[in-house]
């Protein structure tokens, strides 16, 4: 994070003496990264997400984005891949959890530029989205310290073998405000807030827990669903992009 806010500074004052947003007759399209950070649950950032924007005219862009995450979460990000370890008392014997997540998502949108500067190009946006995500956690000499307990401690419990997978999918929709500030010729900066709803259709969990016999057992546990709608906590981004 440092880093980038050293290159944002250098960018600015390297070319805020020349910088002026392009016409849409000149440049129609735009690529750019973003940072992405929630404020509903305190300030934090998530995977960063790429987008391409179509300049129809001065006032209105037409916007497709691309997404990755460890696990898709509206609050916190987790890591596409962990581990913990499980010791037995003296520490010459361990267990394991893997746990390995993915997400993608995919968003439609639109802008509405205002005049705005020579420099700087303030816009309100609309957008629709769609993802999918996914879980695999398997378990190695771990297992609960109840047997059949689910709220008993994990500990290190020789034999055990679990195998658990589930998915989900996300539909979303969102309202936003934002601005690009040309700090270079064609290069620019960029802040976006929205307010957001997204609700999140979780499938079936497979679970195959194999004991120390031997013996095999599958637990099939049904989906939900959940709706999150974000009014008055701000989704954004931070944003660096190139207009072409």
């Amino acid at each position: 994070m440092k880093k980038l806010m050293i290159f944002v500074g250098a960018l600015t004052l390297t070319g805020a003496l020349f910088a002026q947003k392009p016409a849409a007759d000149d440049a129609h399209f735009s690529l750019e990264g973003l940072a992405n950070l929630n404020s509903s649950d305190g300030m934090s950032f998530l995977a960063p997400s790429l987008r391409l924007r179509y300049f129809i005219n001065d006032k209105f862009t037409a916007r497709i984005q691309f997404g990755f995450a460890g696990d898709g979460s509206s609050v916190v990000g987790l890591p596409s891949k962990e581990t913990t370890y499980y010791f037995n008392q003296t520490k010459d014997k361990s267990g394991t959890i893997e746990v390995n997540r993915s997400a993608i998502d995919f968003k439609l949108g639109a802008e509405y530029h205002l005049p705005g500067t020579d420099r700087m190009s303030p816009y309100f946006s609309a957008m629709f989205g769609f993802g999918n995500g996914k879980e695999a956690q398997n378990w190695t000499n771990v297992f609960y310290e109840i047997p059949g307990n689910p709220a008993s401690e994990l500990v290190y419990t020789e034999g055990f073998i679990v195998s658990a997978n589930g998915s989900y999918t996300t539909n979303m929709w969102g309202l936003g405000a934002g601005f690009d500030y040309y700090v270079a010729d064609n290069i620019y900066l960029g802040l976006e807030l929205n307010l957001t709803s997204q609700n999140t259709q979780y499938g079936n969990k497979q679970t195959e827990i194999t004991d120390p016999t031997g013996a095999v057992m599958s637990i099939d546990q049904p989906g939900n669903s959940k709706t999150e709608t974000n009014i008055g906590a701000a989704h954004g981004s931070v944003r660096i992009g190139w207009r072409f």
